[in-house]
């Protein structure tokens, strides 16, 4: 190999070679990381927030860039900005030559959840300060996301006869319970919620309505009818009825 000319100078020329690639390559990532190159001059919110703070936000981002425009950690700033409240979502993209645009999604809130805490549309947890009157949730952990999803129905099916929500109740043993914008408790149990509910409705027009002042909860977990009574009774995770406290039987064919 040493006695041979040619191959030697090949060697030499692969060799130089890579010595020039490896300064050309220190040069170029000594010069991207400068803060002169490139420099980081702006933070575009992209669409109006209502409820973060923009100020807040552009401070946040702001604080999180280092570096420029290819070497800021992007990761870094969108964590630090997931961490405000109402924040869902964030997305962050390069815009040459000196900007980053950022995108906040922000929570749309549905409901309290087990009173300290909010339950977005999509029946995501999260903590905001948040002082309107909304409809509560009560609930074991995780299953936001089943009673937001009820909600909704129940909410639809409860309109057409002009009826609203203010609290739900999911027992730990999955029992279902209403409590509606006018004192009423719904008693829904376990299981049938659509058909117990259809039925309920279908006849309130025109057997409760008139006598609503008159009863302060339903039952609905009959085969063929429901249960009403006089007596107020508070969302807990067991109701029964009792005997004797002026309980009607609505019989359907």
């Amino acid at each position: 190999m040493w006695d041979n000319p040619k191959l030697l100078g090949g060697l030499a020329d692969v060799l130089f070679a890579l010595s020039v690639s490896l300064m050309l390559y220190g040069a170029i990532h000594y010069a991207i990381h400068l803060p002169e190159f490139l420099p980081l001059n702006t933070v575009r919110l992209e669409k109006a927030v209502q409820r973060v703070s923009a100020e807040e936000m552009l401070r946040i981002a702001k604080n999180g860039v280092k570096g420029n425009l290819l070497t800021v950690d992007i990761e870094n700033v969108k964590h630090a900005l997931e961490g405000l409240p109402w924040v869902r979502g964030v997305s962050i993209r390069r815009e040459f030559p000196d900007r980053l645009a950022v995108r906040l999604e922000e929570h749309q809130v549905l409901a309290r959840w087990n009173s300290n805490m909010l339950v977005n549309n999509f029946g995501e947890v999260f903590s905001a300060d948040f002082d309107r009157a909304l409809p509560e949730f009560f609930g074991p952990e995780g299953t936001s996301v089943e009673i937001a999803a009820y909600f909704e129905y129940f909410s639809r099916e409860l309109a057409t006869v002009d009826l609203h929500m203010e609290k739900i109740n999911l027992s730990p043993r999955h029992a279902w319970q209403l409590r509606l914008t006018n004192g009423v408790v719904l008693e829904l149990g376990r299981e049938d919620l659509e058909q117990r509910l259809a039925r309920f409705v279908e006849v309130y027009p025109y057997t409760l309505a008139a006598e609503q002042d008159k009863f302060k909860y339903v039952d609905l977990r009959y085969r063929n009818g429901f249960a009403v009574g006089n007596q107020a009774k508070p969302l807990t995770n067991r109701l029964s009825l009792q005997s004797g406290k002026s309980l009607v039987m609505a019989q359907q064919s």
